[in-house]
């Protein structure tokens, strides 16, 4: 769009851009099509755009992608957004602030792709919203004033390198991609723009990220002091500065991503933190009767695809949501999908109802008896051979998991998982998906 069709639209919608709201409108075409393609768009994805005020980016997502979803703060701009596209059936426009959007809605919409002209005034509380672990994007490009993408992109030891920029790229690989004049902009911001390619990350070892971020806010909330004064004493100083290699005197912006990794899985004390699971564990060979016939190792039961027993959990909140976790990528089945609330398998000689309370308090840190028998599934290649107890639980307190089975977890509304299981069936491990079709037939 130019700048005399942006003004138009401004007009007539009685918009007079709010410097408080961040309200730059991007005037040239070319330049807006070059920030779309670093999405590189296909039929089957699904674009978020947040912030698309007049259309100006998303006239050139439109026929590229299989759905766009717009989210506008402004009610008038949104309003005109809805009559600008309402003859077509694959735009969708929320009147709402992104900083308070639902993103959990957006896994239904896999594959998702994420673009925004973020606003100066709250961008950073967009990101915290859509951008952190877990979301469901395989790529985003955003563009911000420089001095936030130079945060978002920094390294350490200079002046841009804190927080923001760990968050972020213990996240996302962030790129800089296209320097944005004022010039191209309706009004002129007074700083120059950025724009940022970011991909998922997935080369980092398992880290909790919950602790990571408290140790973070420890070293960075007074930078210039030696980073020794700052943590905590439960991890002896001598062996963390040895461990990494640095002087005793060093300060919080002056290690990189990996190293701070590293601090926080000294820190961690949860006990199955290196163990994603255990080969040589004893577990009971049984028939297709499910009576015990003998015993045999993990690792070879697998292998082999011989009959044995498990157990599932769904936890659910006051809210009927059911917890799911995101499997650690270090799992030798089914890595980095979703699954139940936690899950595993029976010891040898060990009662169905027991190893469910064991599991659910190694895996989550739920100490809960009150275990509700659902149903019982019979093995199968979707099973991994395992005859399956489902158990359903209530819960609205803190969790605890161990980083090397679970990388994160997140709420999610039923019906959000029953269009997700639809969708992209992929993103789940198969013993769930068994498991939810035995719970949504009660």
């Amino acid at each position: 769009m130019t700048e005399r069709e942006i003004r138009k639209v401004l007009d007539q919608n009685g918009v007079l851009p709010s410097r408080q709201l961040g309200q730059n409108f991007l005037t040239d075409a070319t330049v807006a099509r070059e920030i779309v393609d670093f999405l590189d768009i296909t039929l089957a994805d699904t674009v978020v755009e947040v912030g698309p005020g007049t259309g100006a980016l998303t006239e050139h997502v439109i026929g590229r992608a299989r759905r766009v979803i717009l989210i506008e703060f402004d009610s008038r701009l949104a309003a005109a957004l809805r009559l600008k596209f309402v003859d077509r059936d694959d735009v969708e426009v929320v009147h709402q602030d992104a900083a308070e959007f639902d993103m959990r809605r957006l896994f239904a919409e896999r594959p998702v792709k994420f673009l925004g002209n973020l606003p100066y005034s709250s961008g950073g509380a967009i990101m915290r919203n859509l951008l952190s672990v877990p979301h469901p994007f395989s790529k985003a490009v955003i563009m911000l004033q420089k001095e936030v993408i130079d945060r978002l992109s920094a390294g350490p030891g200079t002046k841009d390198y804190g927080l923001l920029s760990l968050r972020m790229q213990s996240a996302w690989h962030v790129e800089t991609v296209k320097a944005v004049p004022p010039e191209v902009f309706f009004p002129q911001p007074q700083v120059d723009s950025l724009v940022a390619l970011l991909t998922p990350r997935v080369d980092l070892p398992a880290f909790d990220r919950r602790l990571f971020d408290e140790l973070l806010r420890r070293g960075f909330g007074q930078r210039r002091k030696q980073l020794k004064k700052l943590m905590p004493d439960t991890v002896a100083w001598e062996d963390l500065i040895t461990s990494l290699a640095v002087p005793e005197t060093v300060r919080a912006e002056e290690l990189d991503l990996l190293q701070w990794v590293k601090i926080t899985q000294m820190y961690d004390d949860h006990p199955l933190k290196n163990i994603p699971q255990k080969h040589s564990e004893i577990l009971d060979l049984v028939d297709e009767n499910d009576q015990v016939i003998g015993q045999s190792t993990r690792g070879e039961i697998h292998e082999n695809k011989k009959l044995h027993r498990a157990v599932h959990i769904f936890v659910f909140n006051k809210r009927k949501s059911l917890l799911l976790q995101l499997r650690s990528r270090w799992k030798d089945n089914h890595p980095g999908v979703w699954d139940s609330s936690a899950a595993g398998h029976l010891d040898a000689g060990e009662l169905y109802f027991d190893c469910a309370v064991r599991e659910l308090q190694e895996e989550m840190g739920i100490e809960q008896s009150h275990l509700v028998e659902i149903g019982k599934l019979s093995p199968s290649s979707a099973t991994g051979m395992e005859f399956i107890t489902l158990y359903a639980a209530q819960h609205d307190g803190a969790l605890r998991y161990p980083c090397s089975e679970v990388e994160t977890v997140q709420w999610f509304p039923m019906e959000i998982i029953d269009q997700w299981l639809l969708q992209s069936p992929q993103d789940f491990a198969t013993g769930f998906i068994e498991c939810w079709r035995l719970f949504r037939a009660l």
